[in-house]
């Protein structure tokens, strides 16, 4: 097969593979070609997207490809969640996702001791949005869940990963966390805008 060929095949295949996403492993064995070859394809598909007018890109995480949108969108996107259609998620929701983000991997009760109150309803709303998941389960007695982010979470707020997170001071304590939840997503937006412009 041509490698335009397989550009086009692996394209569709990172597309209908949606959120779950696709990794190298299944590529290899759906192409019949190697590994090496499926890495020189994406990085193909990456150059294309990159130095091209695309609203999409490529995202790898935890040896998973996906297809997302690009960051410097981001800004509509968050429009688009924020239009009357959408209902807009309460500040409960907001600062509990603004925990799980910075101190992930991390179970409900250790959130309601950094809230100071339930924070049932805020984690069901963040999973029913598809922003955290559950990553695990913590060792010790009862083995609660553990929640983390996710690809949508990163797509939405125009991160490739989490190390694009803003920095928090590191004498933060556990009841300042509040607090910093406010901050969350105006240093976000403020990040979104500057990268924005630095690709305009």
């Amino acid at each position: 097969m041509e490698i335009t060929d397989l550009k086009a095949v692996v394209e569709g295949l990172l597309f209908a593979s949606g959120d779950e996403g696709i990794t190298m492993k299944q590529l290899t064995k759906i192409l019949d070609i190697t590994e090496t070859t499926v890495e020189h394809v994406l990085e193909e598909l990456k150059y294309d997207y990159d130095h091209t007018d695309r609203g999409v890109m490529i995202m790898h995480s935890q040896k998973i490809y996906y297809l997302t949108t690009k960051p410097e969108h981001s800004h509509y996107f968050k429009k688009l969640m924020e239009s009357p259609n959408a209902s807009k998620m309460s500040q409960a929701a907001l600062e509990t996702l603004a925990i799980i983000a910075y101190q992930q991997p991390i179970t409900r009760t250790e959130i309601e001791e950094i809230r100071g109150v339930k924070s049932d309803r805020p984690v069901q709303t963040l999973l029913a949005r598809s922003l955290i998941e559950e990553v695990g389960r913590k060792e010790g007695v009862g083995r609660p869940i553990l929640f983390g982010t996710n690809k949508d979470f990163l797509t939405f707020f125009g991160l490739t990963s989490l190390e694009e997170l803003p920095p928090l001071p590191e004498d933060t304590a556990d009841e300042e966390m509040e607090q910093e939840a406010d901050l969350f997503f105006e240093r976000f937006t403020n990040q979104i805008d500057e990268k924005t412009k630095n690709n305009g």
